[in-house]
């Protein structure tokens, strides 16, 4: 409606005028109005009056609750006039009736996409005082319910809510006799329970009327109950779930939740029932495979999710044309809903991924996913694409004959982060050893496009792009590794060496092991760059890492001890003997046998230098260690000192 016009207020709105009229004789310039949103400061002034008679201020607060459900421009027009401000002193008033029509038109003007759910927190005695105001009518309990669902937006509105007795105040309205309040009060449960492990395993102890707020939730499933209430019962228990409250195999997620969810994929379901279903499974099952298995085989899933590709169905006749207008507004959601679901389905076992792979025109859907307008249907297809391509049997098939890698390094030229991230991600294991797709993305300028993601400031783009170069280097020519470390420079190299992420640091140590093998390999890059390598492998072994990392650092001097050439930087170096002498000593067994491949391939028999070198460490006490080893009750450390001894036997 027009703001212009008060055509469309209620009839039982029409006192205003009278009031107006009889009442406020001092005013005769607020009809008629004149231009737009003009008579909203008349209308607030009238409200915020004490003077005024409560019927009167009742019906402005009805008047502009008709307003704030016309356009958008209605609502951000009333904001700019105060109106939050105004309508939450009228909470205060003593009288019920206004009560109820401040709530009412709050809740309208905080459920429009216009207004910033951070105004209801501005003041915290508001919140105290909403929750105060639920025990007053069914209508306050409804209209507060659906204001706090609409604007509880992320961790920090949770914890507000939480914190101001949300959970106790609210529970007791799930058993109400109004539908609409056990509808608005589920509703809030499921925002305030939505990844939030302190409300979810607050809830999973609350009771009402002497039963556990899942048994209600549960009730809440059954098939006679309004579909909306199914889903939203079955968010709550979701939640809960994945928060650890309710454990995976509980009767009520397994038996209950995950039948009901997959019912909702139904094709005789409704459009947005069928997305939101879908969506809530995909959640339910991401990381749990027993779920996931139960789930590919309850009513046909993953032949049922195919039917989300086939909106906007086609259509012939001009009567259709409201139906296919409403296909197409859901045609993207429906499709993304599909592809989420897809990917928790195929997260982990490779029957399941083979029946997604299998089902009508799969990977052609996810390949034109990848280049859809919308940003949400590309990332969701972009994740199911991630999670099939943990299949070493698809990637060496479906992923070759569709040449997904393509459409993949199209999305990773230029992608907002979110995508770039799971994107990245895919690549890395496209990029693995026996991934036929790895010699063509390698062609098609990958090493340069990964570089410049592990200087990305973002932390899952720097541990993508150093992982997929360590997948990279992994048995590649010398000329591909000689590309990566050009390609990455010295000084980034070491950047990354110093990363505080110690996936970062473990991805780039494994990265450096990778170069660094195959003994022409080793002796080239350590002609070129060994005085570096040296410096940072020295700088890691004596700081503050995990025992995995300075593992990962002395398997890489290893690897440099196997060497031709290369070994003699280790032999050189005082400094670096030592301290692989006192990783052989460390109570740690994984540093220990580490230190001895060291050794192992310093002192073998069979290479030029053998004898001064094993001459050189036995004046350093090497062999003396070696012979306390081999009484080791670690049968890998002893076999390991006794293969080493038998090389100063020989």
């Amino acid at each position: 409606m027009s703001i212009d016009c008060l055509i469309s207020i209620p009839k039982k709105s029409c006192k205003v005028s009278y009031a107006l009229s009889h009442g406020w004789r001092s005013v005769p310039a607020l009809l008629p109005f004149q231009r737009t949103g003009a008579h909203n400061p008349w209308l607030l002034y009238l409200l915020q009056q004490e003077s005024s008679s409560t019927e009167l201020r009742t019906e402005c607060a009805v008047v502009l609750g008709s307003l704030a459900m016309g356009t958008e421009n209605n609502v951000k027009s009333l904001l700019d006039c105060h109106i939050i401000p105004a309508l939450l002193q009228g909470l205060l008033s003593p009288d019920l009736k206004f009560i109820e029509a401040c709530l009412r038109c709050l809740r309208t003007i905080f459920i429009s996409p216009v207004t910033p759910e951070d105004l209801l927190y501005t003041d915290s005695s508001v919140i105290s005082h909403l929750m105060g105001l639920l025990s007053r009518s069914q209508y306050t309990q409804e209209y507060i319910c659906q204001i706090f669902s609409h604007c509880c937006k992320g961790p920090d509105h949770q914890t507000i809510l939480f914190n101001y007795g949300a959970v106790q105040n609210i529970a007791h309205l799930l058993v109400s006799t109004s539908n609409k309040v056990r509808m608005q009060a589920l509703k809030c449960f499921s925002v305030l329970a939505f990844e939030n492990p302190q409300v979810s395993m607050t809830l999973v102890n609350v009771s009402v009327d002497g039963e556990l707020l899942p048994q209600i939730f549960v009730k809440m499933l059954q098939r006679d109950k309004p579909i909306e209430m199914q889903l939203t019962s079955a968010k709550c228990l979701t939640s809960m779930c994945r928060a650890g409250a309710i454990r995976t195999d509980d009767p009520c997620i397994v038996l209950k939740t995950l039948p009901c969810l997959v019912r909702m994929c139904s094709k005789d379901r409704l459009l947005e029932e069928r997305v939101e279903g879908a969506e809530t499974l995909a959640y339910l099952i991401e990381t749990d495979v027993e779920l996931q298995r139960m789930a590919s085989i309850t009513d046909h899933l993953i032949v049922m999710l195919a039917d989300y590709f086939k909106y906007p169905s086609s259509v012939s006749a001009i009567a259709d044309i409201k139906r296919l207008d409403h296909d197409l507004k859901h045609a993207h959601e429906l499709r993304q809903a599909a592809f989420k679901l897809y990917a928790s389905l195929g997260a982990n076992d490779e029957d399941i991924r083979k029946k997604i792979i299998e089902t009508e025109n799969m990977m052609d859907r996810i390949v034109n996913g990848l280049s859809e307008s919308s940003i949400k249907v590309r990332l969701a297809a972009v994740r199911c694409l991630h999670s099939l391509s943990r299949s070493v049997q698809q990637l060496r098939t479906s992923f070759q004959d569709h040449a997904v890698w393509k459409p993949l390094m199209k999305v990773l030229q230029n992608a907002p982060n979110e995508i770039l991230v799971v994107a990245s991600s895919t690549l890395c294991n496209l990029l693995l050893e026996f991934s036929p797709s790895k010699e063509p993305i390698l062609e098609s300028g990958a090493i340069e496009l990964l570089c410049s993601l592990t200087q990305s400031e973002n932390l899952a783009l720097r541990v993508n792009g150093i992982w997929a170069l360590m997948n990279m280097a992994f048995q590649a020519e010398q000329k591909i590794k000689s590309d990566i470390l050009r390609g990455l420079s010295t000084e980034q190299l070491f950047q990354l060496l110093s990363d505080s992420d110690v996936n970062v640091l473990m991805k780039t140590l494994g990265l450096l092991r990778n170069l660094l093998s195959t003994r022409p390999h080793i002796d080239h890059i350590m002609s070129t760059h060994g005085k570096q390598i040296m410096q940072a492998v020295t700088l890691i072994l004596e700081g503050e890492h995990n025992i995995e990392v300075k593992e990962q650092t002395l398997c890489i001097l290893a690897n440099i001890a196997d060497g031709t050439t290369a070994k003699e930087l280790i032999m050189t170096n005082d400094d670096i003997l030592q301290k692989i002498k006192y990783y052989m000593s460390h109570s740690n067994a994984k540093l220990q046998l580490a230190a001895m491949f060291c050794i192992s391939n310093l002192i073998w028999n069979e290479e030029e230098g053998s004898q001064e070198r094993q001459d050189k460490l036995r004046d350093m006490g090497i062999v003396d260690i070696l012979h306390k080893l081999s009484q080791s009750s670690d049968p890998n450390l002893c076999d390991k000192a006794k293969t080493a001894l038998q090389q100063y036997l020989a």
